[in-house]
């Protein structure tokens, strides 16, 4: 019996459900609808360095030009809000899976065109933001590796894998003021191995992006061992 005929007819008419509003129907590569992807709260104008949220695009902010953080820009599709900040949550603590792939992809999406329209070069390698081992052999995953393998092979750029580590469990970031966070970060982070980014543009793939304390530190720990310039790659961004 030839099974070509019947593979095609489901691969061309099977519906499935939107992993948001779960309407039946052709749903793009994402797996969500056309009607959620237009409700999602995507990014307009923003600082050009640390993303934050402003007026007038492409200007930096009042806090970068103060005090401008190591990283060099953030790329980043979403604003920490509704349904985007449910999916992070349950992608992150409750081992929804499907939801890291489903907003690795539309991460995907973000990058391309970020680096087209800015006429960017896409950076040398990509490295996850680690977790310490203590709480990654909790969760059983680092949310950023998942998030950043979607990215591998559609843009051809190589993981840097368990070079950047988080030497020490530091107290969780949320509730602490910007002094406080940077205190809890100092000598957080080491890079095992330098020369494997000596000279390279990394980018720095991490699941939300908040004050940005834990992105400048781990970024000057990566500049500090002698990478070019840093990228923070993310879902969302706190506005």
């Amino acid at each position: 019996m030839n099974l070509m005929p019947v593979y095609k007819w489901l691969k061309n008419n099977h519906s499935f459900h939107c992993l948001l509003c779960l309407s039946r129907g052709k749903h793009g590569s994402a797996g969500i609808c056309e009607g959620c992807l237009a409700d999602l709260p995507w990014y307009a104008s923003r600082c050009r360095q640390c993303a934050l949220p402003m007026p007038i695009a492409d200007s930096r902010c009042g806090r970068c030009q103060r005090d401008s953080p190591a990283f060099a820009q953030v790329v980043t599709p979403f604003l920490y809000r509704f349904p985007v900040d449910s999916l992070v949550l349950a992608f992150k603590y409750h081992h929804q899976l499907t939801y890291g792939k489903l907003l690795g992809l539309m991460l995907l999406d973000a990058v391309r065109f970020h680096y087209q329209e800015h006429h960017q070069t896409l950076p040398d390698c990509l490295v996850p933001m680690p977790l310490h081992r203590s709480r990654q052999a909790k969760r059983g995953y680092n949310q950023a590796l998942e998030l950043a393998r979607p990215l591998l092979k559609p843009l051809a750029i190589p993981l840097e894998l368990n070079n950047l580590i988080r030497e020490r469990a530091t107290q969780a970031q949320q509730g602490l003021d910007a002094q406080a966070r940077r205190q809890n970060l100092q000598g957080a982070f080491r890079c095992r191995f330098p020369e494997r980014i000596r000279n390279r543009h990394v980018a720095l793939v991490d699941d939300v992006m908040t004050t940005g304390t834990t992105a400048d530190e781990a970024s000057r720990t990566l500049l500090d061992a002698g990478a070019a310039s840093v990228s923070i790659w993310c879902v969302a961004r706190t506005p």
